[in-house]
């Protein structure tokens, strides 16, 4: 069965044929893997990044389109190339050869099932595989990919439908990632290493959005009942009102302010949260990637193997 020809990988469920054109299709693609970028990520959580790197591989489009997406170039810009399958293996050994901990594969959601039929070959050379996404995969897409994925590194973005849909153009997202977030704590359990690299389990990041703090607490109240002890969490302060050309309305249009900061750091408090990570209270842009370039990132924070425009890039 060619599951691209009436695609419902994703909540939207478009129902289009991307074996014959994106056209119509949520998220812009087609049925052949699109990269952007691949190289080694030091500025992940630290149980991902370890002393190698995390080996991360960014897909183009997405099944979600937050107005605010920071990678919109990727995401909904269009940016990447078609690769092969043989192509894809060869960057994931050569991200391995560079000393990776992992296979970071982010939004690969749209990709699904050819990443099925590639991923236990990632997994037999030694290398965990870590699937980063938006959560809003539906249930019947996600049994594929259960059996070829060691790390869960899922989005809970809101468990607020009215959030979900001003934010996000999907109200039902709360009901499809609820269920998904308790499957992924079921079935990968938490396995850390002696020298701290996460080798199995489920790390949830939610972005707090400015203006946005009842979501938010919802989220880290759902958590702490759900998934405490049983997941890692990491709460993200870069919400930066950035926004692509099909977006004239970011909302809303200002950084977190550190009232609102101290607000989640007091939450987290109260429900006992100490089991993962907050990212400091930062405003500004410079920051933000740039696919343009060889390294989309700060020299510090990465280094390029694979770039949309020239390929290998990388020593």
């Amino acid at each position: 069965m060619n599951e691209y020809k009436e695609c419902r990988l994703c909540g939207r469920e478009c129902a289009v044929d991307r074996s014959n054109s994106p056209m119509g299709a949520w998220c812009g693609s087609s049925d052949t893997i699109t990269l952007a970028w691949a190289g080694l990520h030091f500025g992940e959580e630290p149980p991902l990044v370890g002393e190698g790197g995390s080996g991360t591989v960014f897909f183009s489009g997405c099944t979600l389109g937050c107005p605010f997406c920071q990678n919109y170039q990727i995401s909904r810009g269009g940016m990447g190339r078609q690769i092969t399958d043989r192509e894809f293996l060869d960057i994931a050994s050569r991200l391995k050869a560079m000393g990776a901990e992992n296979l970071n594969l982010v939004t690969p959601s749209h990709y699904i099932p050819s990443l099925v039929k590639l991923l236990p070959e990632v997994r037999q050379a030694g290398m965990p595989v870590v699937w980063n996404s938006s959560g809003q995969e539906r249930a019947e897409a996600m049994k594929e990919i259960f059996s070829s994925v060691d790390i869960f590194l899922p989005d809970l973005k809101t468990l607020d439908s009215r959030v979900a849909r001003d934010y996000y153009r999907f109200a039902p997202y709360p009901s499809i990632v609820e269920p998904a977030l308790r499957e992924m704590a079921d079935r990968r359990p938490l396995k850390i290493s002696g020298d701290g690299v996460m080798k199995q389990g489920v790390l949830v990041r939610h972005l707090v959005l400015p203006g946005e703090l009842d979501s938010t607490e919802e989220v880290l109240s759902w958590f702490s009942k759900n998934l405490k002890g049983r997941a890692m969490l990491s709460i993200m302060s870069q919400y930066t009102p950035v926004v692509s050309p099909e977006y004239p309305d970011p909302r809303p249009n200002r950084y977190l302010s550190e009232e609102e900061y101290d607000r989640v750091v007091d939450m987290l408090v109260r429900y006992g949260l100490e089991d993962g990570f907050i990212q400091e209270w930062i405003t500004g842009c410079d920051w933000l990637p740039d696919f343009n370039r060889t390294n989309p990132f700060s020299s510090e924070l990465s280094r390029p193997l694979w770039h949309w425009e020239r390929g290998y890039v990388g020593k």
